[in-house]
């Protein structure tokens, strides 16, 4: 394996490459940086005896600051580029890494989640900007599944990383190592070819406007709302599934189980996204997808069983992976030119206040009412923007 990444690496740095490839590695090195610190600040902070409110307040912090500050990147990079904005964002993550590698304690975590989610948000955005600028619009969505197949695999091997690593060191070595992931992200910006990469239809001038211009305009506010929509029924899975399976008396390696059929079935609806989005509408994907996450939340309460629970998890797994790829491809068309960037920072933007409020929200919720109203009232909210969905697949059915 350590060959092969060695043999890739040259090949990214020493001779041209094709300029996706390149922008989903330094995506996926970083990602593997966020994914592993968050899990480790968990562990770390649970094994100093912090109370689970103080791991929560941690782990909404990773989201806080994105989400203030995801749409002023998004006009930065569209002023500027992306070189830049992502070597500031590699070094943030590299830097909130090194503080808890160097110091011990909780206080410095405050510190160091703060800078590893803000970098990793400025990198998010540069990335989802520029795959649609440099894409044609008929491979739009296909270039978007392959970012976010780097995305997925990145998001399976952090975690991973990181608990292999805590089980046999000390929880600064596991800081050092994704900090390790840092570095080499912000090695591949500086030295490959980002710089190389052009938007196909360049705008001179940036369009002058705020944020709720582009919420004003109809076709944005839909997507929007849809995106939210899925999004937030992939947050509250995870969020929801552990507590759901405690509460039937399932081990932690069965909820664990589950939690992997739904991560293979994002991967797996990724890999086939180039196909699908050949045959179908990105507005027809979505509807789909509304109509399967709806139907999946209001049969999840009867599931009693992991088996059971493992194909629920695998269809709603289908359902919200393939919605980013196509979400982002309909943003990058209807954003106004020279916005796409502070486009895809306000859907950042969004995504991040979702994670920061939904816990929170049907956390409350359920420990008052049980976990069935959160499983149906959020079907109802999934079903809400099924209607949108609709007249926009069939329009685009239609054309």
């Amino acid at each position: 394996m350590l060959p092969l990444c060695l043999y890739c690496l040259y090949r990214f740095l020493v001779f041209p490459s094709v300029p996706l490839l390149h922008l989903i590695l330094v995506s996926l090195t970083a990602h593997i940086a966020l994914a592993g610190s968050r899990i480790t600040t968990s562990l770390y902070a649970l094994s100093l005896h912090a109370s689970e409110l103080t791991v929560g307040v941690l782990i909404a912090l990773f989201s806080l600051f994105p989400m203030i500050c995801a749409v002023p990147a998004g006009r930065l990079i569209d002023r500027i580029g992306i070189v830049r904005p992502m070597l500031g964002g590699c070094m943030a993550i590299a830097i909130g890494c090194a503080l808890p590698s160097i110091v011990t304690g909780l206080p410095i975590l405050y510190l160091a989640t703060m800078l590893i989610g803000t970098g990793f948000m400025v990198i998010q955005v540069a990335s989802q900007h520029t795959v649609g600028a440099m894409s044609e619009a008929e491979k739009r969505a296909t270039n978007y599944s392959w970012l976010a197949l780097g995305f997925s695999i990145s998001g399976f091997t952090g975690p991973v990383l990181a608990g292999q690593i805590i089980d046999d060191a000390p929880h600064r070595v596991a800081y050092m190592a994704f900090g390790g992931f840092a570095l080499l992200a912000l090695l591949l910006t500086a030295v490959g070819r980002l710089k190389h990469i052009r938007a196909l239809h360049q705008v001179q001038e940036i369009p002058a406007g705020g944020a709720l211009d582009l919420l004003r305009d109809t076709d944005m506010r839909r997507i929007y709302i849809v995106g939210t929509l899925l999004s937030s029924a992939w947050d509250l899975f995870t969020f929801v599934l552990p507590i759901h399976g405690t509460h039937l008396g399932f081990a932690a390696s069965t909820i664990g189980l589950i939690l992997g059929c739904f991560s293979a079935a994002t991967f797996m609806i990724r890999l086939g996204m180039p196909w699908i989005s050949k045959r179908f509408s990105e507005w027809q994907v979505l509807y789909a997808a509304l109509i399967l996450a709806a139907v999946c939340y209001a049969i999840f309460p009867f599931m009693r069983q992991p088996l059971s629970l493992m194909a629920v998890a695998a269809i709603l797994g289908l359902a919200v992976g393939s919605s980013q790829p196509n979400m982002l491809a309909l943003l990058h068309h209807s954003a106004p030119p020279g916005r796409a960037g502070e486009a895809v920072g306000i859907r950042v933007t969004i995504g991040n206040a979702c994670q920061v409020v939904l816990p929170l929200a049907f956390g409350g919720a359920g420990a008052a009412l049980g976990l069935m109203p959160v499983f149906w009232g959020m079907t109802a909210m999934i079903g809400a923007g099924v209607p949108i969905a609709w007249r926009k697949s069939h329009i685009s059915g239609r054309e």
